[in-house]
């Protein structure tokens, strides 16, 4: 119905024509369109596509479905250890140890010096402060609510996903999980998508992990809201590799398509709530993850995210 409705959009409509008659499949063009061609069915029929794509594509009708859902941000802080600061200030590579420190920020790596910020965001995402800030946020959630099913996103650049499976299996809670690349496996992918798409049937579905780690790479086509409402961003997403190589309106549109698995049409609960983990200093001092938390929702930069999803619309 999707080239049906294009191919009469942009002109094509007799190339189509063309193309069913080829194949033989001409019932619909015989009984019904071509004996029909006055001007007054061709503006109905360019009408209906037109009604049809807009409805289909849902971005300009997301808004207003919204209404009545309120989206609730939360920042679950926690404190770093001494142990945890001197791993932090050690996986800052290739920067001089007297330039070291908690406020270290992605712009101060060079990869033309060989600086490997990799290794830093690697380090930032295994703390197991914030090992334990998942679980307990988790777990502060299936208290409130036992039977709801929560979302984490990782950054599977950097082994994020890895990290919060095991802090999460370490636990009691436990975790379903999505593969990428070549370990995907499409068929039990499905299965486990099916699980958090639907409400609890059997006393075994009740017994499953009520926690599903994905990779931000799942952050655009999957429909969660159904059953979920409580989402998780387990590290703030930074692409790049230093200096001026990130991109806040990149990754920060990343996030917001994650969030959208679970804030968007079709959602039954009231509130969404969308928690971000920072880890801070030993001392309450910021750290990456403030850094990147303020860059990825500050308000102009979410502004030009939205300015580039409705630029494409009106391309």
């Amino acid at each position: 119905a999707n080239l049906i409705g294009c191919t009469y959009i942009i002109g094509l409509a007799s190339h189509w024509r063309k193309l069913e008659r080829e194949s033989r499949r001409d019932i619909f063009l015989q009984q019904f369109l071509e004996p029909k061609q006055s001007r007054e069915i061709r503006k109905a029929i360019y009408a209906k596509c037109q009604e049809y794509l807009k409805v289909a594509c849902c971005r300009n009708t997301t808004e207003k479905e919204l209404e009545g859902i309120e989206k609730k941000e939360h920042v679950v802080v926690t404190n770093m250890t001494a142990e945890e600061k001197e791993n932090y200030l050690k996986s800052q590579h290739g920067i001089d140890r007297d330039q070291r420190g908690l406020g270290v920020r992605p712009e101060d790596f060079d990869r033309s010096a060989g600086h490997d910020i990799s290794i830093f965001l690697t380090q930032n995402s295994d703390l197991p402060s914030r090992g334990k800030a998942l679980v307990d946020t988790c777990r502060q959630i299936l208290v409130n609510d036992p039977t709801t099913k929560i979302i984490v996103f990782t950054d599977g650049r950097i082994g994020s996903g890895g990290h919060a499976r095991k802090y999460l299996e370490d636990s009691e809670l436990g975790c379903s999980w999505l593969e990428t690349g070549e370990s995907a496996d499409a068929e039990r992918d499905n299965q486990i998508i099916f699980f958090y798409q639907r409400p609890d049937v059997t006393e075994e579905d009740r017994r499953r992990p009520r926690i599903l780690v994905l990779h931000f790479a799942h952050a655009a086509g999957l429909n969660l809201q159904s059953e979920c409402y409580n989402l998780i961003l387990f590290t703030p997403l930074y692409v790049g590799d230093g200096g001026v190589s990130g991109n806040p309106v990149d990754d920060a549109s990343t996030e917001q398509q994650a969030i959208g698995r679970v804030y968007r049409p079709g959602q039954k609960q009231k509130e969404v709530n969308v928690y971000r983990l920072e880890v801070r200093g030993p001392n309450n001092e910021e750290c990456l993850d403030g850094m990147l938390i303020r860059r990825n929702t500050d308000e102009k930069t979410l502004a030009e995210t939205t300015n580039a999803a409705t630029e494409d619309d009106e391309e």
